[in-house]
């Protein structure tokens, strides 16, 4: 008898969706060790084995483009334009291509997160096709309007093909997918303790506030570092391989190591918009500062969601490149919410999942 099989076709875009896609498929390996995890992503395997430590197969594929970008908060949209086109051409050879795989491994269930064509591979397999998300990229590619909104009508007729989509808090609507479950929060718990961290770690011993700069997988070109020395009783923490050799600047470069394992240890989490960094930072009751992102329709569902349920603080770019740091110190406005969000979506979805594959 065959092992019950997943196939787990990751979006392109940075490391917010492959580190929450690979949470949940964490969390399904724990609960049924003998479910065979195929994961179709770009990503770098590394990454992938900082949230996933069991067995997997890497197939490294792109499905979709997301947004080229050459950090994370610029975005080229011509380079987005032809690569889009590219996909779209080679769509009916990618689907052929993946069906024959899906077939040959005897794949009983596709969830993706979220490239478009994952549901019309599963459909042309005549298996499930399950997905999870915030918002879908024909969300981002019709508010930009043009020529995108050829690319944003063919992508939500790709989703329509989906047979169940979880929809994640900080969402827009998704109305092109038929069948949606609202789930709660995603995200890993931290595996160290902080005692463990501080032991391993040359961290002030009493630091007036600890703030952890992440800003994903794409980074940013020019991250002002040296305005950490104007605070030489701030420990910042980075895991910028690249960042100067400062007193008080902590860089990370184990890759064991995720930015949910230093989270607890911090008073505040400066980030740019991020549905992962948000939600693993609100589930373990970090304090936010987040950078504005124009040009990005996610952008305001996520800020509107942290501000509704996290201690938070919005920075403008030129606040952040410019400004005086001390405004990191200002207190915090808390959360306008006073129901918490659940926080169950990793649980939520890997049950889901078993009940499909091993009913």
């Amino acid at each position: 008898m065959s092992r019950p099989t997943l196939y787990i076709p990751i979006t392109n875009h940075g490391f917010g969706h492959a580190s929450r896609m690979t949470t949940v498929a964490a969390a399904i390996q724990r609960l049924c060790p003998d479910v065979l995890l195929i994961l179709t992503t770009t990503a770098p395997r590394w990454l992938i084995e900082s949230y996933l430590p069991g067995d997997f197969i890497l197939r490294p594929r792109a499905y979709d483009v997301g947004v080229v970008q050459p950090d994370s908060l610029t975005m080229d949209k011509g380079a987005t334009l032809a690569q889009l086109r590219q996909i779209r051409d080679r769509a009916p050879q990618i689907i052929a291509t993946e069906v024959e795989y899906l077939q040959t491994n005897q794949v009983d269930l596709v969830l993706g997160d979220i490239p478009p064509l994952a549901a019309p591979i599963a459909r042309a397999a005549g298996i499930p096709g399950w997905m999870i998300g915030n918002f879908g990229w024909d969300f981002i590619y019709r508010d930009w309007g043009g020529e995108f909104i050829e690319f944003a009508d063919w992508i939500g007729a790709c989703f329509g093909e989906c047979d169940r989509l979880f929809r994640l808090p900080f969402h827009e609507p998704m109305a092109a997918f038929q069948e949606i479950l609202d789930v709660g929060l995603t995200g890993d718990q931290p595996r160290y303790e902080p005692e463990e961290l501080r032991a391993n770690f040359p961290l002030m011993a009493e630091a007036e506030q600890t703030i952890l700069l992440t800003f994903g997988g794409l980074g940013l070109q020019q991250i002002p570092y040296n305005k950490v020395k104007d605070f030489p009783h701030w420990q910042f923490i980075t895991f910028d391989r690249h960042a100067p050799d400062f007193p008080n600047l902590l860089r990370i470069t184990d890759r064991r190591y995720r930015p949910v394992d230093l989270m607890p240890l911090c008073d505040r989490v400066l980030s740019k918009p991020g549905f992962s960094t948000f939600s693993e930072a609100i589930r373990l009751g970090v304090p936010v500062i987040s950078l504005e992102r124009a040009g990005f329709a996610e952008t305001p569902l996520l800020l509107k969601g942290l501000q509704a349920y996290s201690h938070h603080q919005i920075l403008s770019p030129d606040a952040f490149f410019a400004g005086d740091w001390e405004i990191l110190a200002q207190p915090l406005a808390p959360p306008q919410s006073s129901h918490p969000l659940p926080c169950n979506g990793t649980e939520t979805i890997a049950h889901a999942v078993l009940r499909q594959l091993c009913p």
